[in-house]
């Protein structure tokens, strides 16, 4: 039986708590497809995985948030590239549509991975078309078409709506990152440079999280990707923001095991997810009628 593309949570349609906040965790999932097929190592395939970002952002429903994850492992494909970031190295023929391969892929981390690490192979072999489109069609398509529902929806109902993709990040960047060795910052949060996000809202969510006691970039070295890129408009009240979360704040990264950090960790987020909601309720009194 084939797995869902996702998950889903949200409020009821006429309960009084909705808010137009909608929270996605694109990477994490663990599980491999039994057709991925990969030679790669599971350790190299789980340095990947953004472990246990869906569990730490779930009180967020409890104050009319909806939440949306994955259920498939992002190196089988990515959910946050855009859907013609086809890297050609992968495949036995030529994709048979237009095709834009960025610098992600270029490095082998487009929508389909080549590198699983630094120099670690995903396949031992070529992909054929067939199987790439079977990836597109059954897990990537439904999950943009739900977020896209999920935000268009609410936007329809409030006029405004926030969108949060939410990830975590190894606490030292490697090679196939922009800030290779460098120790990162407690969380990263990318609005584009202002393009995806009102900087508002951004500088915003910062605050909250350095009242917080934790260390926050903004735009540095994570901008955000597809994910904010695609159904973002803060001009007429589509905000989207990408907040990655250093993984040695809850877990240990060798042994993939949530430390004594994660109830905590937990618990404030969801002191920030409230935090956001009432902040958007302000938001959608203010607007102009």
């Amino acid at each position: 039986m084939m797995q869902d593309a996702y998950s889903l949570i949200t409020p009821a349609a006429d309960d009084d708590k909705f808010i137009p906040l909608i929270f996605d965790s694109p990477h994490s999932s663990r599980f491999c497809p039994p057709d991925m097929q990969t030679t790669a190592p599971e350790a190299a395939l789980m340095s990947g995985w953004d472990a246990y970002v869906d569990e730490l952002w779930s009180g967020a429903t409890q104050f009319g948030a909806s939440l949306l994850a994955a259920r498939v492992h992002r190196t089988y494909i990515d959910f946050n590239r855009a859907r013609s970031d086809i890297d050609p190295e992968l495949l036995d023929q030529p994709w048979p549509e237009a095709i834009q391969v960025s610098e992600k892929s270029q490095a082998g981390m487009g929508l389909i991975r080549r590198y699983a690490l630094p120099g670690v192979q995903m396949y031992d072999r070529k992909l054929s078309i067939a199987e790439v489109q079977h990836r597109i069609h059954h897990y990537y398509d439904p999950y943009h078409a739900q977020l896209q529902q999920l935000i268009n929806a609410a936007h329809a109902r409030c006029g405004q709506v926030w969108h949060i993709d939410c990830h975590s990040m190894k606490s030292v960047g490697n090679a196939m990152n922009i800030d290779n060795g460098a120790r990162r910052p407690d969380f990263v949060l990318g609005d584009r440079n202002g393009s995806a996000a009102d900087p508002a809202f951004t500088l915003w969510v910062a605050q909250q999280l350095q009242a917080q006691g934790y260390l926050v970039k903004i735009n540095d070295p994570y901008r955000g990707a597809e994910l904010v890129h695609a159904y973002s408009d803060p001009r007429r009240g589509r905000n989207s923001i990408q907040i990655e979360i250093n993984r040695a704040l809850y877990m240990d990264e060798q042994s993939l095991e949530r430390s004594a950090g994660f109830a905590t960790l937990q618990s404030k987020l969801s002191q920030l997810a409230e935090s956001m909601s009432r902040y958007i309720v302000g938001k959608l009194i203010d607007q102009p009628h």
